[in-house]
């Protein structure tokens, strides 16, 4: 049992450039598989790949669908710049999750490496499409995704969770410029409206230092959906955090959030799905 530990420390003080390696590795190793006509036999094997399958369809599908309709209206125009805020976990501001191993994930609800947290509240799922200014895809772009949990606190930094690393991935865009994040409905915290923080770096492999990243921006949720989200139980605060403050008067979109606003569908009971294109230079 020592020795897995160690293993495992090891490993995770790697990096993500191990991380990276890694990846790489598997994809080529799916290219054999492919080559030699087993992929279907390893990937098509129990039910519970057929529902991560359906899952990844159904998100994709909806991603895309928000993409069709708004591409055309936000071609050549960038994603407004906005700060990462002072919990950024990027190397800029105290502690630097980017270059922990395990940092490049889809499921951002638990924490990794040597801690052990787990996120509660609605699920979400969000649905980032990253674009040129031309409007085409910007695929293998690398996306950094953190936001605040169910009592408004940011692990790495907030009073009892400084301990986890929850809530926060990295995701290489794929092909169509599509990332996606499997995570729950942040709260409203006070003088804040319902955000998502989230820079974009041209590829996996600079995702290790804020001072490659193209864009740092902030993804809104929409009003009607907060309030039915912090109808349930575990988000209480943030229903009077939410009536205190606006999109007009947040300190962040009070000067336009037209372009931040994230569609969002889905329900309490099965999740939402909250989608964004997003244009960088």
């Amino acid at each position: 049992m020592a020795s897995d530990t160690h293993n495992h420390d090891d490993l995770y003080h790697r990096g993500l450039n191990f991380d990276v390696g890694t990846l790489l590795r598997r994809r080529r190793m799916l290219g054999m598989f492919a080559g030699a006509g087993l992929a279907l036999t390893v990937a098509g094997c129990g039910p519970a790949e057929e529902a991560t399958t359906g899952t990844t369809t159904a998100s994709s599908a909806a991603s895309s669908a928000a993409s069709s309709s708004s591409a055309a209206a936000v071609a050549g125009t960038e994603i407004p710049q906005e700060t990462a805020g002072p919990f950024p976990g990027d190397g800029s501001n105290g502690p630097d999750v980017l270059n922990q191993t395990g940092i490049v994930r889809r499921d951002i609800r638990s924490s990794f490496g040597t801690a052990s947290g787990v996120a509660k509240g609605v699920p979400l799922t969000v649905d980032l499409t990253i674009r040129t200014l031309s409007g085409g895809a910007y695929a293998g772009a690398a996306v950094y995704l953190w936001h605040c949990d169910i009592d408004g606190r940011y692990s790495l930094y907030s009073q009892g969770v400084t301990n986890q690393n929850y809530l926060r991935g990295v995701q290489e865009a794929d092909a169509s410029g599509n990332v996606t994040f499997t995570s729950i409905f942040p709260a409203a915290y006070s003088g804040r409206w319902p955000h998502i923080h989230f820079e974009v770096y041209p590829t996996l492999a600079k995702a290790t230092s804020p001072a490659n990243k193209i864009s740092t921006s902030q993804l809104a949720l929409p009003e009607k959906v907060c309030a039915t989200v912090y109808a349930t139980s575990g988000y209480e605060q943030s229903v009077r955090n939410l009536a205190g403050t606006s999109l007009s008067n947040d300190n962040v979109f009070s000067d336009g959030w037209a372009q931040q606003l994230a569609t969002v569908t889905g329900d309490v009971s099965a999740g939402y799905v909250a989608s964004l294109v997003v244009p960088v230079g």
